[in-house]
C-alpha cells in the first residue's frame, strides 16, 4: 500500500501522526479528526486536523497553533475517546447529538459551542501495538457523502479505516520510541547542562519546523519536500548542542559571565556535537552533523567554529566562518529557533525577556546574525510559537 510506504518514510511522531490522521481521513473523505497518544496513564491530545474551522491541509495559522494545544483525558467512559481507549473497541457514531439515553459515554459539546463547528458523525478507533498495548486513540469526525455533504460513516470507511490505522501502528510505535531516545539523551545532557531540558530542546525542534513550514510555503517548495525535510529538522534541532557533553562542568554551570578561556574552550561543543554524527550516511544524520556544527555561525560571518578540515581532528588553523547560504539551510533555521528560545527562558544569570525585547533583537539582527528570509518567516508565525511555548513551557511536563 503506498500510503504504507509514505509513512515509513517518516522519522517524527508528528509528521507520522499528521500522515496517519490525513489518509485516514481520505478514505471517508472526512472533514476533521485528532489523535490522542498514552501518556502516564492518561490520554494526551497530539494532533488535529479540521478543514472547516482551519482550512485544508491545516496551513493557516491558527490551524497550525491547534496542533499545540494541550490537554488530556482520563481513559474511562467520561468520554467518548476514553470510552474506546478503555474498551479497546472501534465505535461509530452517527449523530453525536442523538445518542441513546443508555449510552454509557456521553458527547462534550463544548468545542462545537466555542466554535461553532457542527459534529455529526464519529469513528473512534483505538490505536494499539503488534503486542496489543494500547498507543493511543484516533477519532475521525463528519464523512462525507458523495454529495459532498456530512452523514453517517459508510460500511466500507468503518472496515478500511481501523484496518489502514491497525496496519500503520508499527511505524507509529517506532517514531514515538525515536521521540523518547532522544529525550533519554536530552536528559543525560541535562545532568551535565541544566538548560538541556526536554522542554527547551521540544520547543527548540518545534519552532525549528514551523519556521521551515513558513518559509518553504513562501518559497513553493513542493508539498512532499516539505512534509520531509520538516520531518527531519523537527528531530535535528532538538539534537543542537549535544556535544555540550564534552564541556567541563565548571564551565556549563558557572551561573556568571565566562573568560576569555572558557568562551573559546566553550565555542568547541559544535565539535563534539559533529563528531557524533561524522560519519553517518543517512539524510536524518547529515542534517544532526550540520546543525551541530553550525548553528552558531551567524548570517554575516561572525559566528563560529569556521570552516573545519576534519571535526574528528579539528586542533589547528581554521578557515573563515561560514556566511550566509553557504551556512546550510538547516543551520541557519536553528540559530534563529534556538536565540530566540535562550532569550524567553530564565537562566540562573539572567531573567527571561519580554516579547517585545526579544522579537527587537531578532529585528536588529535581521541580516547580521540571522538570515533575513528566515526572519520574516519567523514573525509570520508568532501565533504558532506562542502554542508552541505554552505546550513546552518550562514548569509544564515535556
Amino acid at each position: 500500500m503506498a500510503t504504507i510506504e509514505e509513512l515509513n518514510r517518516y522519522e517524527d511522531v508528528d509528521t507520522v501522526l499528521d500522515a496517519l490522521l490525513w489518509h485516514a481521513r481520505n478514505l471517508a473523505r472526512a472533514d476533521a479528526g485528532s489523535i490522542y497518544l498514552v501518556e502516564d496513564g492518561t490520554l494526551r491530545f497530539r494532533y488535529v486536523h479540521n478543514d472547516t474551522l482551519f482550512g485544508e491541509g491545516m496551513q493557516t495559522g491558527e490551524g497550525k497553533a491547534a496542533v499545540y494545544r494541550s490537554h488530556t483525558l482520563a481513559m474511562d467512559e467520561t468520554s467518548i475517546v476514553g470510552y474506546v481507549a478503555s474498551t479497546g473497541r472501534t465505535l461509530a457514531i452517527d449523530d453525536a447529538y442523538a445518542l441513546p439515553p443508555e449510552s454509557p459515554f456521553s458527547f462534550n459539546k463544548s468545542f462545537d459551542h466555542k466554535t461553532g463547528y457542527a459534529t455529526k458523525s464519529i469513528l473512534t478507533i483505538p490505536l494499539k501495538s503488534f503486542s496489543g498495548e494500547l498507543l493511543g486513540v484516533m477519532q475521525i469526525i463528519n464523512a462525507r457523502n458523495a454529495e459532498g455533504r456530512f452523514a453517517p460513516f459508510d460500511r466500507e470507511s468503518m472496515t478500511y479505516i481501523p484496518l489502514f490505522a491497525n496496519k500503520c501502528t508499527v511505524i507509529l510505535e517506532r517514531s514515538m520510541m525515536t521521540r523518547e531516545r532522544i529525550l533519554r539523551m536530552i536528559k543525560l545532557a541535562e545532568l551535565r547542562d541544566p538548560k538541556e531540558t526536554g522542554s527547551h530542546v521540544q520547543r527548540v525542534g518545534s519552532y525549528a519546523a514551523e519556521i521551515y513550514r513558513s518559509w518553504a510555503e513562501f518559497r513553493g517548495v513542493r508539498p512532499e519536500e516539505r512534509k520531509r525535510y520538516g520531518d527531519l529538522i523537527r528531530i535535528a534541532a532538538m539534537l543542537h548542542d549535544v556535544g555540550k557533553v564534552g564541556i567541563a562542568d565548571a564551565i556549563l554551570k558557572k551561573p556568571g559571565k565566562l573568560t576569555e578561556d572558557e568562551y573559546e574552550a566553550m565555542k568547541m561543543h559544535p565539535i563534539y556535537g559533529a563528531q557524533v554524527f561524522c560519519d553517518a550516511a543517512p539524510a536524518l544524520d547529515q542534517m544532526c552533523y550540520d546543525i551541530a556544527l553550525h548553528h552558531h555561525e551567524r548570517y554575516d560571518g561572525a559566528g563560529y567554529p569556521g570552516r573545519i578540515g576534519d571535526v574528528m581532528r579539528p586542533v589547528g588553523p581554521r578557515g573563515a566562518p561560514l556566511a550566509g547560504e553557504d551556512i546550510p539551510l538547516s543551520a541557519r533555521i536553528v540559530a534563529l529557533a534556538d536565540v530566540y528560545d535562550a532569550l524567553c527562558s530564565s537562566r540562573v544569570y539572567k531573567e527571561a525577556w519580554s516579547d517585545d525585547e526579544v522579537l527587537a533583537l531578532i529585528m536588529a539582527e535581521k541580516g547580521a546574525q540571522f538570515d533575513p528570509e528566515l526572519v520574516d518567516s519567523f514573525l509570520r508565525i508568532q501565533d504558532v510559537v506562542y502554542a508552541i511555548r505554552l505546550k513546552f513551557c518550562d514548569d509544564c511536563k515535556s
